[in-house]
């Protein structure tokens, strides 16, 4: 069965540009960031309520023009985990490579237990200079779109290192480590000096945390994970030939914010490189799709759908990320055909997008669909109805490509 997972960020309110320009820094307007925060509650409600798998957040910050006021993964997820039950809580995820590995391991790890092992963690090397730059200052972090330039390669090395100390948090009950962004404990030749309870540790805390010269030499981060050896981690990608591979080493799940045929032309790969580690996952399992679908009641309904919820953020934000596009058209037009030619966008009614999607999941039949609908610019309710039209009238046509049981006995 395909796993649904919900994308939900805030995207400010604003009926059109000119408003958004009005209102500039509308990320700052009070009065419509707690409207879009305050109905984000009930959207997770009905999404436990609807059966969807989980719901995610992401981390951006210094988006002064209010398309992706997302700075705090953490209280949300620990607020939606209180109002849930059976929806799994997580996020795609966080900009590791401008943050602090530690923190994250302690924040995901407590809400693992707030949740009783009903959450996931994401990671991404972060592409959005204005503040991975910044945030990341301290340790040289810079942005990357997968170029290829020595700021890709850099930010590669610290993203692999920092997920690397979060599996080393979750997972040993004490630990040391040096290198050229970090040192545990620090400084980490001479170890801590004048830890004011060296007995105390050395009889109750893990073992190797102190010398014998009531030095700290290891750090022990708490908690462990409720889940073992940790929650399920989502690695978020444009499918590059890299990230892919590092995923399948150690059986996280890539997810792809491509066309899907990058995703079916690199996914093949992740198996393969999944499976010789250890793993035992057939075509497309353990992946992740990402989608903007707007349905509609019929397809000028949903035509509607896709300007009034996606055009401003696709005009202003998505498209000079993707100059492969092309510049859109004058007038709404332009923009709908620029939307759809990424192959990231659907439109249409229930049947044609699901139509769409098993077309698509016969070219790479992913576990996971994760969906994106801009609220608050789409507003709760639309979002929660075009929720159930997708969970009653696509999912099941996906469910049936992404039996994987079926398909390792067909091999």
């Amino acid at each position: 069965m395909v796993k649904v997972i919900l994308q939900l960020y805030p995207v400010i309110y604003a009926k059109d540009e000119a408003e958004r320009e009005a209102l500039r820094p509308i990320g700052r307007n009070r009065d419509r960031v707690n409207d879009a925060l305050t109905g984000m509650p009930d959207i997770v409600r009905a999404c436990d309520e609807m059966g969807l798998w989980g719901v995610s957040c992401i981390e951006h910050h210094f988006h002064s023009e209010g398309y992706e006021v997302g700075p705090n993964i953490g209280i949300h997820n620990g607020y939606w985990a209180a109002i849930t039950k059976n929806l799994r809580i997580g996020n795609l995820g966080y900009s590791i490579s401008a943050g602090d590995p530690i923190r994250i391991a302690e924040e995901t790890a407590i809400l693992d237990h707030l949740t009783r092992g009903r959450s996931f963690v994401g990671f991404a090397r972060g592409y959005q200079q204005r503040w991975t730059n910044v945030l990341g200052q301290k340790l040289l972090a810079r942005a990357t779109m997968s170029d290829g330039s020595a700021d890709d390669a850099s930010n590669r090395e610290l993203f692999e290192e920092q997920v690397g100390l979060v599996l080393k948090a979750w997972k040993e009950d004490s630990f040391s480590h040096k290198s050229k962004y970090w040192e545990y404990p620090f400084p980490y030749d001479t170890g801590v000096e004048g830890w004011f309870m060296p007995e105390g540790t050395r009889r109750f805390g893990a073992p190797g945390e102190m010398d014998d010269q009531d030095r700290v030499r290891k750090i022990s981060v708490v908690p462990a994970p409720y889940t073992k050896p940790h929650p399920p981690c989502f690695i978020a990608s444009n499918a590059s030939l890299e990230t892919v591979e590092y995923a399948g080493r150690y059986g996280f799940i890539p997810t792809y914010f491509s066309s899907v045929g990058r995703c079916a032309h690199f996914g093949p790969r992740y198996t393969e490189i999944a499976n010789a580690n250890g793993f035992d996952f057939a075509r497309g399992q353990n992946q992740a799709i990402v989608r903007w679908p707007h349905i509609g009641g019929t397809k000028a309904e949903a035509r509607q759908n896709i300007v009034d919820w996606s055009g401003d953020i696709f005009r202003n934000f998505y498209q000079p990320l993707m100059p492969k596009v092309g510049t859109p058209l004058t007038g709404d037009a332009g923009v709908v055909e620029a939307m759809t030619n990424t192959g990231l966008f659907q439109y249409g009614t229930a049947s044609e997008i699901r139509d769409e999607y098993v077309s698509q999941w016969k070219q790479h039949p992913a576990e996971y669909i994760v969906l994106i609908y801009h609220y608050a610019q789409a507003p709760k309710q639309a979002v929660i109805d075009n929720l159930k039209i997708f969970m009653k009238e696509v999912k099941p046509a996906l469910d049936e490509l992404t039996d994987y049981s079926r398909a390792r006995a067909a091999e």
